[in-house]
């Protein structure tokens, strides 16, 4: 009944939204605007399924339109020149394994000044490089932004507040920004929640076409996984100290946790460089993880191919399994064993080390309208961000993707 109640009010609010530009002063406009991806996707793997991180199903040597697939339809009102809203509806599988549209962005602007502005609401996470436009791929080089990094933090938006100041230095444009609020998300339908999200980024804009960016987030991390929470209670029922704390390093409800990256863009002529460094830490059993990539690519006339490299590596599992292997009772170690082996499963779900090796190509054929090709090698260790493969997963994978991106 809440998700229905959610959409329900989107209609509303994009025709209040409408309404404020129809009746403000002459400066006013309303103006509305999309894009699209149609994607298709398959691999060389009759195990393994490819998907973004988050989704339920994903693609196999059976080709699947849902991964890369999305609408969206997104409409600004301007009142005047201080103030504007925003709204956008975005349909793309999601956590609860459908294509439910859902306000992605809802948002009031105050322009207080050139250099300042102050928006309140629903806005997209600035927690990546590309944060405002991942969804949108025609406004990317590669056909989906390297998951290694992106896939590290499933949340897309938040609610909350943020300020904006732009300023130029003596080394170039600079736009820093203050965020604060919480956030949503579903993950594989289980809910991840975020409280007490702060965070600030820094956009450093040289001569040359070299931006440079740092960012970072933190906050109160909450899995609602009942599954979790039951076996979290079971260790902490046990009276032994050791089993105990496993339990409490496993705790999935109200733990720390953060998110730095690093970026760097150079854009100069026909060439383009694209790389970022990120830094995942939690006090739960969600892995601390590193990861980066590097892009480049180069245009010639209406086509731009592109390499990428990336890795995600896995630093710490966060869950030291100190549940005794043997000398109690039999009873009680068959117990201490079923624990020990629950906990192992948890862990191993968790690890997320893989390389990735991708080239592709993009084909400006028509305005506004791109077509790109790309193929991806990865190589886990472990079950990486594929489905429905065991914790010991370590074959290559090849994956293959065709799309089509526009705007409107």
């Amino acid at each position: 009944m809440q998700k229905n109640s959610k959409w329900r009010w989107a209609p509303l609010a994009l025709a209040a939204l409408a309404c404020v530009g129809a009746q403000a002063q002459s400066d006013s406009a309303v103006t509305v605007s999309g894009f699209a991806t149609l994607g298709a996707t398959g691999t060389n793997s009759s195990v393994a399924q490819y998907a973004i991180f988050g989704q339920n199903r994903g693609a196999s040597e059976r080709w699947s339109g849902e991964v890369d697939s999305k609408l969206g339809v997104q409409l600004t009102a301007k009142a005047n020149s201080t103030f504007s809203g925003t709204v956008q509806l975005l349909s793309k599988q999601n956590g609860d394994g459908n294509f439910n549209p859902e306000v992605e962005w809802a948002f009031v602007k105050m322009q207080a000044a050139p250099s300042l502005s102050f928006r309140v609401g629903r806005m997209g996470g600035p927690f990546f490089a590309v944060s405002d436009f991942r969804d949108v791929g025609y406004a990317n080089t590669w056909l989906r932004p390297p998951h290694d990094v992106y896939g590290q933090v499933p949340i897309s938006r938040f609610d909350g507040a943020d300020v904006i100041y732009q300023t130029n230095t003596g080394l170039g444009s600079l736009t820093a920004q203050l965020f604060a609020g919480k956030a949503k998300s579903m993950v594989q339908r289980t809910e991840v929640e975020m409280k007490s999200l702060v965070g600030f980024n820094a956009t450093l804009e040289l001569d040359g076409g070299v931006s440079l960016r740092v960012g970072r987030l933190q906050g109160k991390l909450t899995v609602h996984s009942a599954s979790l929470n039951t076996l979290v209670a079971g260790l902490r029922s046990v009276p032994i100290p050791s089993v105990v704390s496993v339990g409490n390093e496993l705790d999935p409800n109200s733990k720390s946790a953060s998110f730095t990256g690093f970026g760097l863009t150079w854009d100069e002529g026909n060439w383009l460089v694209n790389a970022e460094y990120t830094q995942r830490r939690t006090d739960t059993y969600a892995s601390d993880t590193n990861g980066w990539y590097v892009t480049v690519g180069h245009r010639y006339g209406k086509f731009t191919p592109y390499a990428t490299v990336s890795q995600l590596k896995q630093i710490d599992s966060n869950v030291n399994n100190t549940i005794p292997t043997a000398g109690y009772p039999a009873a009680t170690q068959a117990q201490l064993n079923f624990l020990s082996a629950n906990v192992n499963g948890v862990v191993a779900s968790q690890k997320r080390d893989e390389k990735t090796l991708a080239a592709g190509v993009r084909w400006d054929f028509a305005r506004n309208t791109a077509l790109k090709a790309q193929v991806d090698r990865i190589t886990p260790n472990g079950p990486g961000y594929f489905l429905n493969v065991p914790s010991s997963f370590k074959d290559r994978v090849h994956v293959y993707s065709i799309a089509v991106d526009m705007v409107f």
